[in-house]
């Protein structure tokens, strides 16, 4: 039946019925049908709704810095279902906290104005080139995150509003002299120790094993040697990165692009003026000011006598240097419209009050020559050649993958790439790169793994998507003993020799807490103490030391641990020495303070979640 319904779809007859149906839609108004239909939800705090679309950006982005930083290693940690769905979760409950937090920096009455958060955009690192901000690093490197610049605007003011929060809370905590102390001491705090250890894999090594027991250990624990259900694929790849480093750009393209956008590498006008504020609608009050200074008083001397604006009273009414939209849309006009320095307005209305506005100085636009701008440029001409390839071939990839579904071999043909295939691996072992959640639920789809068919186009991150199919299917088997045999033997060989070192240091132990059996012990055993030594609490070994409690005068504490190895280590506790050092305080004081906040960011947030209905809608769903 498969077959027939995909001979049928790829016939000229339903082609032509597809076309008409989507003619219909079109001139029916099928936006109407789309523009109705709401978000899926992802989680809910209060009445404020967390889409499933800015949930998965913000997974997305969060699961790209961490492979950025982590590698193989993350993408290991993402084949375990239970670890992605914890990732999942501490994501989306970041996103509450955040709103949770917005929301009371709101009612706090904390805001951030228009040229606060250009300020901070523009000092950023990542938007910089050659040391200054770059409009088209910027624009570059928005259009890869998915944001436009509005929405990163309004992402950077929250972002800021609720760190005036967090800060609020973080400066409002203080250590006492006496804890720091105290914490410096025990931090400082050095013990004097001796070792035995013995190491398990020179006791493995010795260990008899024999096939008998081999046998018997695979017999009752077969499930520990099964191999799981298995896949083996083929996919094609698209990426716009890959696709970029193959684009050239001409220097007429270069001049052009330069030539249409002068705009984006000129400064803007920037003008310096000196004002009065008049705050409120007292106009009377205001006109008497400017008619004093229409007779001949100084306008410096005037506005720090009277202005309302009392940070720039003090410098005679002077404002630093502005750009158009920084200030009130009013008093901006009015600026700009003065014509010469020293000229000045009549009585400005704004949502302030009455100003009066002198001019002070005018800094023209200065446009970048071509020299300093032209890599920026080829940067950016390549992202957009790269990009309009990119979503080209994904068009094409997707059509040739659904209409001739039982092979990637035209898909790859049409699109000019290669197909890449992989060995047979598990839900828990999938490859790098191929290792998100779309992709494994696509490839363990019943329509991919048991049907056969082509994968729709699947994106792992912007501009980076692929389309896969199985090749072959590898059942749940228990492997056969020659293949797990030697892992056997290795693992009974390690369990005995476990065995052997912990009795051996239990009864080392017991009797070097007797007073007479203990060097009389150690004889026998041929054991012997490492020389002492001290450590402190960077040591490998402190966690399990400085746990043990502090010796009598002139005698000693012997405990079992294991090491960093897991060598199981019995410990004498020769001594506790407290070491002065007060070089340290300054560190330990910050770090306690910092432990503190956090302390109290989490109480703040604690309360606040306490305060409001949370749902998890996704979470519920997946696990569902």
């Amino acid at each position: 039946m498969m077959e027939r319904l995909r001979e049928g779809a790829s016939s000229l007859a339903v082609k032509i019925i597809l076309g008409l149906i989507i003619f219909s839609f079109v001139f029916a108004g099928v936006g109407s049908y789309l523009g109705s239909g709401s978000q899926p939800v992802a989680a809910t705090v209060g009445d404020r709704e967390i889409s499933r679309n800015e949930f998965e950006q913000a997974y997305q982005n969060e699961r790209n810095r961490m492979q950025s930083q982590l590698g193989e290693y993350f993408s290991t940690l993402l084949g375990d279902p239970q670890y992605v769905q914890q990732f999942r979760k501490t994501i989306l409950d970041r996103m509450i906290n955040d709103i949770l937090l917005n929301q009371r920096a709101q009612e706090l009455g904390l805001r951030v104005s228009d040229a606060q958060v250009r300020s901070e955009i523009v000092k950023m690192p990542a938007f910089q080139n050659a040391g200054q901000f770059d409009k088209e690093v910027y624009a570059s490197a928005l259009r890869r995150a998915g944001y436009t610049p509005e929405g990163f605007a309004e992402t950077m003011r929250q972002d800021m509003t609720r760190n005036q929060l967090i800060m609020a809370l973080q400066s409002s905590d203080f250590t006492l002299e006496n804890e720091v102390n105290h914490l410096n001491e025990l931090e400082v705090q050095q013990r004097e120790i001796r070792t035995i250890t013995f190491d398990i894999a020179k006791l493995a090594e010795q260990a008899d094993v024999t096939e008998e027991a081999i046998q018997s250990f695979y017999d009752e624990n077969q499930s520990r040697f099964m191999r799981p259900d298995q896949v083996k694929i083929s996919y094609i790849e698209l990426s716009g990165e890959a696709l970029r480093s193959a684009v050239s750009v001409s220097d007429e393209e270069v001049e052009k692009y330069f030539t249409e956008n002068q705009d984006k590498y000129s400064t803007l006008e920037k003008r310096r003026v000196s004002h009065i504020l008049i705050q409120g609608d007292d106009k009377e009050k205001a006109q008497a000011v400017l008619d004093r200074i229409n007779s001949g008083e100084d306008f410096a001397a005037v506005a720090t006598e009277v202005s309302d604006d009392t940070f720039s009273a003090e410098k005679g009414g002077e404002l630093d240097w502005f750009e158009r939209g920084v200030m009130d849309p009013a008093f901006e006009q009015a600026a700009f419209e003065l014509a010469n320095v020293n000229d000045r307005t009549e009585l400005v209305k704004s949502a302030f009050g009455y100003h009066i506005i002198q001019l002070d100085g005018v800094e023209a636009p200065i446009t970048k020559p071509l020299t300093d701008v032209q890599a920026s440029i080829i940067a950016t001409l390549q992202d957009e050649k790269a990009a309009g390839e990119f979503y080209e071939l994904q068009t094409t990839l997707a059509e040739v993958a659904f209409e001739m579904p039982d092979s990637l071999d035209d898909a790859a043909q049409a699109v000019n790439a290669q197909i890449k295939e992989s060995d047979f691996f598990s839900r828990s072992s999938v490859p790098e790169g191929l290792s998100t959640p779309a992709v494994i639920q696509a490839i363990f789809s019943p329509e991919v793994r048991e049907d056969g068919l082509n994968s729709e186009v699947i994106e792992i991150a912007p501009e980076h998507v692929v389309v896969v199919r199985v090749d072959d299917n590898r059942p749940a088997a228990v492997l056969p003993l020659t293949d797990v045999s030697e892992a056997v033997k290795a693992q009974l060989a390690r369990d005995l020799a476990e065995k052997q070192a912990q009795a051996l240091a239990t009864d080392t132990v017991a009797a070097l807490q007797s007073d007479d059996a203990g060097e009389q012990f150690l004889t026998d055993n041929a054991l012997s103490f490492t020389e002492a030594r001290t450590i402190s609490r960077s040591d490998t070994l402190a966690p399990e030391v400085f746990k043990i409690t502090k010796p009598l005068e002139n005698s000693s504490v012997y405990v079992e641990a294991r090491d960093e190895s897991s060598n199981i280590v019995v410990i004498a506790l020769d001594g506790v020495l407290s070491v002065a050092n007060d070089s340290m305080k300054p560190q330990v004081s910050a770090r306690l303070a910092r432990n503190q906040a956090q302390q109290e960011l989490s109480a703040v947030l604690e309360v606040l979640r306490s305060e409001e209905s949370i749902s998890y809608p996704i979470l519920e769903t997946s696990t569902n």
